[in-house]
């Protein structure tokens, strides 16, 4: 944690806040989820423009109950906690998935889960852990979703539509694309293969946050197209949510258009 995100260890508040700004060093958060048996399982930090925000800046703590880190299931639920000491956000806790087979880190979109938000004043410290038990009371609630999205298989027209959603996502048009939707629903591996709504979701989650896809095809200036990796916390969150929220819209019976 110290190493790759060393802001999580901030001792006070970048200077210039206002004195309301109550300040709770987020390692006394995952200290305290720590005490209810949550595990901090990843983490990563801003980039920054300036420099006085070194050491403040917005950071992200993916966790994991201790029970589960021995036996993994093909997905567990992740607390993910999002932070900053520069007044660049408020404290949230999103509810995430962990899927083994790809590594993905999913986040659920708050028509799923509710994100919780706390503004930096009062007793933020306990505040934040007794959110963890109402992640905890919906872990059944997530396996529900999940066998949803499993028991809805997609036809050929059906995933090219949740592909080219994605893709507005992330690039806002299709032309801002650098691939054409049928390269996102490309599997990485045979565990990855599948007609299923949880299957297709997870392809193009994985495609679309990791990069290093590409159709084969050139751009105007006779470069290679392919998708870059996604790099800060606000937009790998909000892909994930908008993903999710996709995937939900279309499991409920939603017919998602193939044009813009």
């Amino acid at each position: 944690l110290r190493r790759r995100a060393p802001s999580v260890f901030a001792s006070g508040p970048m200077s210039g806040l206002s004195y309301r700004y109550a300040f709770v060093p987020t390692i006394r958060i995952v200290e305290g989820l720590g005490n209810q048996g949550w595990v901090p399982v990843d983490v990563e930090e801003q980039r920054i423009p300036k420099e006085a925000r070194r050491g403040f800046q917005k950071h992200m703590v993916r966790l994991r109950r201790a029970a589960q880190m021995q036996t993994l299931d093909e997905w567990n639920v992740e607390l993910v906690l999002v932070n900053s000491h520069d007044a660049g956000c408020a404290y949230q806790v999103h509810a995430g998935i962990y899927r083994r087979i790809c590594s993905n880190g999913l986040v659920l979109s708050d028509e799923s889960f509710q994100a919780i938000r706390f503004r930096h004043s009062g007793s933020l410290g306990e505040e934040v852990v007794q959110a963890s038990f109402r992640l905890l009371e919906f872990i059944p609630k997530v396996g529900e979703l999940v066998n949803r999205l499993r028991a809805r298989d997609l036809g050929a027209l059906e995933s090219l539509a949740l592909a080219r959603h994605a893709l507005l996502l992330r690039y806002g048009s299709l032309d801002a694309a650098p691939v054409d939707p049928e390269t996102v629903l490309a599997p990485r591996r045979n565990e990855d293969n599948g007609l299923d709504l949880w299957a297709t979701m997870n392809r193009v989650q994985e495609n679309l946050v990791r990069g290093g896809l590409s159709d084969a095809k050139r751009d105007r200036r006779g470069r290679l197209r392919s998708v870059r990796a996604l790099r800060g916390i606000d937009s790998t969150v909000s892909l994930n949510m908008g993903l999710w929220d996709l995937a939900a819209r279309v499991a409920n019976g939603e017919v998602l258009s193939l044009s813009e």
